[in-house]
């Protein structure tokens, strides 16, 4: 069934969100599943476009999450802001601390709090510093493995 473009990033939104996906072959096949005959270059095309992006589960495992965006600005551009003014990002305790280049910090805790990336409690910025608060320690590791990825991913995609 050929479908507009709005109701297959909708159901690619879906999918991701009720599924864990972990490949864009897995994505296809599920969308084949629901009777969409789609390819895997359109499937790119979109994951791009929704600022889908891949991230680490609490298994370890990669798969596609879909970022939650409450700003003004596309995901996509936001994120590479974010992406472009990060320097190290680590966890200590129940905390990621994010070190940015100066001036920037704002910059990007008010990013991560428009994404709404999972696990993230609460972000507090200085001038070149995030404090990113999680639930617990391995929520911590986990996040800031999934904000080390995304911020290579990101570079790499510009």
């Amino acid at each position: 069934m050929k479908m507009n473009k709005n109701d297959r990033q909708e159901a690619i939104l879906r999918i991701i969100r009720e599924n864990e996906i972990t490949t864009q072959d897995d994505l296809v096949a599920a969308l084949v599943r629901e009777g969409l005959n789609i390819t895997q270059a359109t499937i790119s095309r979109d994951v791009k476009e929704l600022g889908i992006v891949k991230v680490s589960s609490a298994s370890g495992l990669s798969k596609y999450s879909v970022l939650t965006h409450t700003g003004e600005v596309a995901p996509g551009r936001l994120l590479y802001v974010f992406s472009q003014s990060v320097i190290s990002c680590r966890p200590a305790g129940n905390l990621v601390v994010i070190k940015t280049l100066p001036g920037m910090a704002q910059g990007a805790a008010s990013a991560l709090d428009s994404v709404r990336l999972e696990g993230i409690i609460g972000t507090i910025a200085g001038d070149d510093t995030v404090f990113v608060a999680t639930e617990d320690a391995q929520g911590a590791v986990t996040l800031a493995r999934n904000i080390s990825e995304l911020t290579i991913r990101i570079g790499k995609d510009s």
